[in-house]
């Protein structure tokens, strides 16, 4: 059963042309519109078959035909688009590639043929066509393509066997019959994503490697922005031509200038446009005509001034891709890459730019550019660094696809202001933070201006939309999606910088235990003060340890504390070496935290140069420092051998614990998605489909509906039945077996009195009875119907929650259990899908992890066990929009569901088809 008829809406009508219109990524970074075939592209297929070489027209055809007929003609534009389909994919007005298939009479496989222009060969419009066939067959019943291709036709043999489907393929006739099963395997499905991630991450790099650059608005007149991107392209020795563009200058900064893109002598690989918002669009125009391969649009005006800003950015948008341009901005401040074969500072910030290896991508470019210019005056230089702006095309996803496989970056920082699809983003962020760190500055939902930058309604290629404040992630969600992404959160742009420079200079720790060595006891007090705020451990110094440092104090110094060594300042940089080497030697040390307050100034360089000295050879273990005192940032800097250096104790705790949690992240497994044989999910989506029926807005279900609804995925509440009176209770306590607890289920949360709707450990008929008429006299209406309800086990009280938000999907939390805990709100969250790593996170971040640990790993098991079943339903029945289990009683025996509530919504799934789009 699909998911559409579940909820009693009409699935998608497969006949609908309009549901395969969407602009794609191509393999070289390009893009392309594909729809689906109409009667008026006969001009456009005639154009495009005319200008086809004759080997091309044999390949497709078998045979010369130079035009094709009318009829031809006729049936290639006339499909029905369930039985026949065909698919074209357009740059512009320019039909560049055409795919269909047609059904055999009486069979489950279709006949499916291609033709792609010459000049777009190599580009992956083939398969990018394939994959948007197949999932058009699979919707029709067809379950496999044939096709009839030359011996001679690599290209297209090549487009079928690298799909991903199952391939195969006979020689007859002169001819290779291939026989192509379209089901997703995971196989397909691996090399779909594949090829998506791949024509992002060129996207980008065509963004930020051009061989030729136009500056469109680029002024004569000092102080504006078109001068100042010309004038910083040129300064810092773009690698190619910077043509600018003025219609009222004949020159600018004494280089021939153009009135329009059009008039330029040469081919142009970026176009950077600071016009006026009213003349963006004829600029872009222009320079779709002149086949310019990426735009940055630095002008504003558009959605982030309202009104109708918006419409235009999203028109502009559907036009620049249409036209195989994808774009930067608008309302940005431009991009920057210090690679020495390109260098391009395409911005009009004026800070001094260092390379180096952190890329940066920032919404808000004046914030981007003092990143910049802090990292570069912290010793720190950036590979590439761009100012997203409104995020209307190019998006931090995108960014993060090319700075996944990019050599020339190690960190990638992100200022984040929103979210364009976070689901997207926490997809690819988890992947990338394998490999590289991530650090993330994003602006809280308290401090956040509105209107913003725009966030997405989660569909996967939605441009853009103003967010309602409602609909924006709480704090908690956010530190929830970066948690679970391996992202390191920081609170603001210095500990972005510290964190960054840690993780670029030093090794991951391999645990929490710092050691600390110093010549103060000052700065020893702070830095363990720091140290346990932030969540490490103070190392416990080994015997051994302590015994080196005793042969080399002097007497009155050979007291050697648990965590730090602390050298007398008289003793010189001798000491302070060997304890370092100790230190690093010990193994209950994962990280050392060098403190110096030089007692002499022309001290703290020979310090400096001994610390260095032992780092040399200690690739393996982190090494932070704080000399007190210092101003030169080139202090712990030779060569490739940086220590990273801060002003005061508690900034190295800070980021010395950032980079140990992420190191702590990168060695938990990542977990997997359990599967649950016992799970009946035809049963609840039966259930929910009913339910849902008589209340087409929604509907509360009440308590034994629930419990039915959950039974299906093996969480079994207290055995539970509806009663209308104290006969009625007392009839079903003696089914479910004294002793039992009343309650009321109108109340919104219950606490454990009659008058707050319960009544517990209840023996015998009479004395329920007397206690319904009680809590109905109190309570009235509440009491209808009420609840009997077996009684459970003690066991830890533990509330488990789940909602569907707008932009982050489904969010699970974890708290203690309890009428008031409940109302203090302080749960453990984490967004969904919950794997089983995600679910042990989730156990020990919240309030009850150190009770349920406590317990025995019997006890976190179960509830993690709970989680990931919730977690399966949620993902199996998308109208299930909140649950409320409160509480939950867990022992190691297992867990016992008290109060369950859950709120049924409809869910209306995306019509268009899932296919790989921008």
């Amino acid at each position: 059963m699909d998911a559409a008829s579940v909820d009693g809406t009409d699935p998608a009508d497969p006949a609908d042309p309009d549901r395969w219109e969407g602009d794609v990524g191509l393999a070289d970074g390009g893009s392309m519109h594909v729809r689906a075939i109409r009667p008026d592209d006969a001009e456009r297929l005639v154009r495009f078959h005319e200008r086809q070489s004759p080997e091309s027209i044999y390949f497709r055809f078998f045979s010369p035909r130079p035009k094709l007929s009318s009829a031809e003609v006729e049936r290639f534009t006339h499909v029905d688009y369930v039985n026949r389909l065909g698919l074209v994919g357009l740059i512009g007005d320019d039909l560049i590639g055409v795919a269909r298939y047609d059904r055999y009479r009486a069979r489950s496989d279709a006949e499916v043929a291609f033709f792609v222009d010459d000049e777009h060969h190599r580009r992956g419009v083939a398969t990018i066509l394939l994959e948007h066939l197949a999932v058009a067959a699979r919707e029709a019943g067809i379950s496999a393509f044939t096709a009839s291709v030359l011996p001679q036709n690599r290209r297209m043999l090549g487009v079928f066997t690298q799909a991903g489907f199952a391939v195969s393929s006979r020689f007859e006739d002169g001819v290779v019959e291939v026989q192509l099963a379209i089901e997703p395997t995971p196989e397909a499905l691996a090399a779909i994503e594949e090829r998506a991630k791949v024509a992002d991450a060129r996207s980008v790099d065509r963004l930020l490697h051009p061989r030729s650059i136009a500056v469109i608005g680029a002024s004569r007149r000092a102080g504006t922005i078109g001068h100042a991107v010309f004038h910083n392209l040129v300064a810092n020795g773009f690698q190619g031509p910077v043509y600018p563009v003025n219609p009222d200058a004949e020159h600018v900064a004494s280089v021939k200038a153009s009135p329009t893109v059009l008039d330029v002598v040469g081919e142009i690989d970026l176009a950077v446009i600071a016009v006026p918002a009213c003349e963006v669009r004829q600029v872009v125009e222009q320079c779709a005509a002149k086949r310019v391969l990426g735009l940055v649009v630095i002008s504003s005006g558009f959605a982030e001034a309202g009104g109708d800003g918006a419409a235009a950015e999203h028109d502009l948008v559907l036009f620049a891709r249409g036209h195989g341009m994808r774009l930067i901005g608008p309302n940005c401040l431009g991009m920057i890459n210090t690679d020495p074969a390109v260098a391009m500072h395409a911005t009009f910030a004026d800070v001094e730019v260092r390379p180096g290896r952190l890329a940066i991508s920032s919404q808000s470019g004046t914030i981007g550019a003092a990143i910049v210019d802090y990292a570069g005056r912290a010793g720190l230089g950036i590979s590439t660094f761009v100012a997203v702006g409104n995020k209307a095309d190019v998006s931090g996803n995108d960014l993060l696809r090319y700075w996944e496989d990019d050599d020339a970056t190690e960190v990638v920082l992100l200022y984040l202001e929103s979210f364009g699809n976070p689901r997207q983003f926490a997809r690819i962020a988890r992947r990338v933070s394998q490999r590289k760190p991530i650090v993330a500055v994003r602006i809280s939902q308290g401090h956040r201006p509105f209107p913003t930058d725009p966030v997405t309604s989660g569909q996967p290629d939605d441009i853009g939309s103003w967010a309602e404040p409602d609909n924006w992630p709480t704090d908690a969600t956010v530190d929830a999606l970066l948690a679970q992404t391996g992202i390191v959160r920081v609170d603001s742009l210095t500990q972005m910088v510290h964190t960054a420079n840690v993780l670029l200079h030093q090794p991951l720790p391999q645990g929490r235990r710092v050691a600390i060595l110093s010549n103060s006891w000052a700065t020893v007090q702070l830095a363990t003060d720091a140290c346990r705020a932030a969540g490490l451990e103070l190392a416990l110094i080994s015997e051994t340890t302590r015994a080196a440092m005793t042969d080399l104090l002097p007497p009155t110094q050979r007291r050697a504390p648990d965590h730090h060594i602390d050298v007398p300042t008289d003793v010189g940089p001798t000491a302070m070496v060997i304890a370092l080497r100790a230190l690093l030697d010990d193994p209950g040390v994962d990280s050392v935290m060098v403190l110096y307050t030089p007692p002499l100034s022309g001290e703290i360089g020979d310090v400096a140069e001994a610390v260095l000295d032992v780092a040399r050879g200690r690739p393996e273990q982190a090494i932070v420092a704080c000399f007190l005192g210092n101003r030169d940032p080139n202090l712990l800097r030779r060569g490739e051998i940086v220590i990273p250096e801060f002003p005061f104790p508690e900034e190295s705790a800070l980021a010395l614990a950032r980079v140990t949690q992420y190191a702590d992240w990168r060695r938990e497994p990542a977990g997997e998605l359990p599967t649950f044989l016992d799970a009946d999910v035809d049963a609840a989506r039966r259930s929910v489909a009913q339910l849902l029926e008589d209340d087409p807005q929604g509907r509360w279900l009440d308590p034994v509906q629930a419990a039915d609804l959950l039974i299906t995925h093996g969480i079994a509440a207290l055995p539970s039945r509806l009663v209308d009176g104290a006969d009625e209770a007392a009839a079903a306590a003696r089914v479910i077996g004294y002793p039992v607890a009343l309650k009321a289920t109108g109340l919104p949360r219950l606490a454990k009195t009659e008058a707050g709707g319960v009544s517990l450990d209840v023996h015998d008929d009479e004395e329920i009875g007397k206690a319904y008429r009680r809590m109905r006299e109190h309570l009235g209406e509440a009491m209808r119907p009420a609840l009997v309800q077996a009684m459970a086990a003690p066991g830890i009280e533990c509330l488990v929650g789940l909602h569907r938000h707008p932009v982050l999907g489904d969010v699970m939390t974890l708290g203690a259990g309890g009428a008031t805990a409940e109302r203090l709100e302080q749960v453990a969250v984490r967004i969904l899908p919950l794997t089983d790593t995600d679910a042990r996170r989730l156990v020990r971040s919240s309030r009850v992890g150190p009770l349920l640990e406590d317990a025995g790993a019997a006890s976190c098991a179960v509830i993690e066990d709970l989680l990931l079943r919730l977690g399966a339903i949620a993902d199996a029945i998308p109208e299930i929009a909140q649950v409320r289990l409160n509480p939950v009683l867990v022992g190691p025996a297992g867990a016992a569901v008290t109060d369950v509530r859950i709120r049924l919504e409809r869910w209306r799934p995306d019509p268009r088809p899932e296919v790989r789009r921008l």
